[in-house]
């Protein structure tokens, strides 16, 4: 015996990272609670979103039949391991059955630098909290979402920049969070390209590369908490690349080549991002086509998006549903 399917579609932004400090321990002691587990760094939120279609319908019984997810049309379930995470997370607050199915569409491509794993993460709590009544607080959702990115080692601090939108820095990890907006100019334009994959987990598996973050990262964020403009920004993130030697490590030749002549242009700057085998352009308008055509001279190997920076928390939560 069901009811009727109860529905919500949830959107949040893409987000791109510049740089970021992997903070898993104190003092050489390692952190085992996933809530102070985080990162310190900076990036940035943009126009294109991941859009989390969330549908409930009550069962007297309950079981695994009973889920799924879904990314971009493809079934996934316990593959979906942020996602799946949350859905159980919750069942532990309710009392009834429910068939749950979660579907997310994203704009920008999964596993390339662009959050995806972290708007999802945040669609599924807010959906599941609004058609449940749950009536949890900001900071109870926001605190699920970061703890299933962080023991799914999907993201690290993605869903704080992406609760609060805009361009800013994340200058404590965990949760709840401590975040600095920095201003940027009007009329800006955020284009991207993406070559492929990388999984997040590879990286904060390897204790070298993993600990070569850490140094490159507190370096990049003192630099721009003295000056937290948006050229510090992208000075800092170029040099975290070349800090890291990420893209020598990984054997991104076409990544390095790209962001070099990118930076030859007259634009703020390029660089990549983290953690994703994609590059990030910021340019002004009048500057866009000399860009594209940077970007467009490596296809049919990269896919492009053209985007923008996206405004800070209000418009976050204006177009949330």
């Amino acid at each position: 015996m069901s009811e009727r399917v109860k529905k919500v579609i949830v959107k949040f932004p893409h987000r791109i990272s510049g740089f970021f400090e992997i903070v898993d321990e104190i003092n050489g002691v390692k952190i085992n609670d996933p809530e102070r587990i985080g990162s310190r760094g900076a990036g940035f939120c943009v126009d294109a979103v991941g859009k989390t279609e969330v549908m409930i319908q009550k069962f007297k019984d309950s079981d695994e039949s009973g889920l799924e997810i879904y990314i971009n049309g493809k079934k996934m379930n316990q593959k979906a391991e942020t996602t799946f995470y949350i859905i159980n997370y919750i069942r532990n607050y309710i009392k009834k059955s429910y068939k749950i199915r979660v579907n997310h569409i994203f704009d920008l491509p999964v596993g390339c630098g662009y959050g995806a794993s972290g708007s999802g993460a945040l669609g599924t709590i807010f959906g599941l909290d609004y058609l449940l009544n749950l009536k949890l607080s900001l900071q109870e959702k926001g605190r699920i979402a970061h703890i299933a990115e962080v023991i799914n080692k999907t993201g690290l601090g993605t869903v704080c920049g992406q609760i609060n939108g805009g361009m800013g820095i994340l200058k404590e990890p965990g949760f709840p969070c401590v975040y600095e907006w920095i201003k940027v100019p009007h009329s800006l334009k955020i284009i991207c390209g993406s070559f492929g994959i990388i999984h997040t987990k590879s990286i904060l598996n390897d204790p070298v590369l993993s600990l070569k973050i850490k140094d490159a990262g507190r370096r990049a964020l003192t630099k721009l908490i003295k000056e937290p403009n948006i050229k510090t920004f992208i000075k800092a993130s170029i040099e975290f690349v070349k800090s890291t030697e990420i893209l020598d490590i990984l054997q991104l030749s076409k990544l390095d080549d790209l962001i070099n002549n990118l930076n030859k242009l007259n634009i703020i700057g390029a660089s990549m991002n983290q953690l994703g085998r994609s590059v990030y352009a910021i340019c002004r308008k009048e500057n866009e086509k000399e860009v594209l055509n940077v970007f467009e001279s490596y296809k049919p190997d990269i896919i492009i998006y053209n985007t923008s920076i996206q405004k800070r928390r209000d418009q976050v939560f204006r177009d949330l549903f």
